[in-house]
């Protein structure tokens, strides 16, 4: 089975510093239909401009993972951790027993664009820590390439939870195919182009929640990029 997410049906913040789209219930936007998929809780877009971001603020028993698409991101956090995320860079921060931490638009001039999604962790508690990495672009040219898991698998970054999340950078016309286990979930969010997922159009913003299905097949109707979240 297949659910669509049409990009148009989320919820949206829109202020004088922040463009936000919320596949899930997230701050004053709440939907009961829409709460979360599996382990995964929370998946916004946001659009933050020049100098303006989100000043400190704390979290704890999650699994934040930011995937900055275009610009970059400004971090600090309490534990001694100051990093930029650029475009191809993904962070994942575990908030453990508890985090605070900012994130900002650096630039003067150039917007940031960035996915961020909150994972629920298989236990709660535990040290907070932090991790990035940087997926040349190449790299997942028509292929998936594994960014985050439960091990740390192949130089992915690690979770505290059962999940793989993996891109896929496609040209025009490119065609992938993926077989599914029936007791996973699977969460797929088009970052960039037009794809067809099993024969259904899907654009940037768009999502699907996928459960007993054997095959996943995309096709690239333009360059696109895609994220796949495997979840338990």
């Amino acid at each position: 089975m297949i659910t669509f997410r049409d990009r148009g049906a989320r919820g949206r913040l829109k202020g004088s510093t922040l463009d936000a789209f919320y596949s899930f219930s997230f701050g004053d936007y709440r939907d009961p239909k829409n709460m979360g998929f599996r382990a995964l809780r929370v998946l916004n877009e946001d659009f933050v401009i020049p100098g303006a971001g989100f000043s400190e603020h704390g979290h704890a028993d999650m699994e934040i993972v930011t995937i900055v698409l275009a610009g970059a991101i400004a971090h600090r956090d309490d534990l001694g951790n100051e990093a930029l995320i650029r475009a191809g860079d993904v962070q994942r921060m575990s908030a453990g027993t508890g985090i605070r931490h900012s994130e900002m638009n650096p630039s003067l001039e150039e917007r940031a664009h960035a996915l961020q999604l909150w994972i629920i962790p298989r236990s709660a508690g535990g040290d907070p820590s932090y991790e990035q990495k940087h997926f040349a672009e190449e790299a997942g040219r028509n292929q998936w390439v594994l960014v985050a898991s439960l091990d740390g698998e192949g130089a992915s970054l690690t979770l505290r939870q059962d999940a793989r999340l993996e891109i896929a950078r496609l040209d025009e016309g490119a065609l992938l195919s993926r077989a599914l286990s029936p007791d996973r979930g699977y969460w797929v969010q088009v970052m960039g182009g037009i794809i067809g997922l099993n024969g259904t159009e899907m654009r940037e913003g768009d999502g699907a929640a996928i459960t007993a299905e054997a095959i996943l097949t995309i096709e690239a109707e333009t360059r696109a990029e895609v994220l796949l979240i495997d979840l338990p």
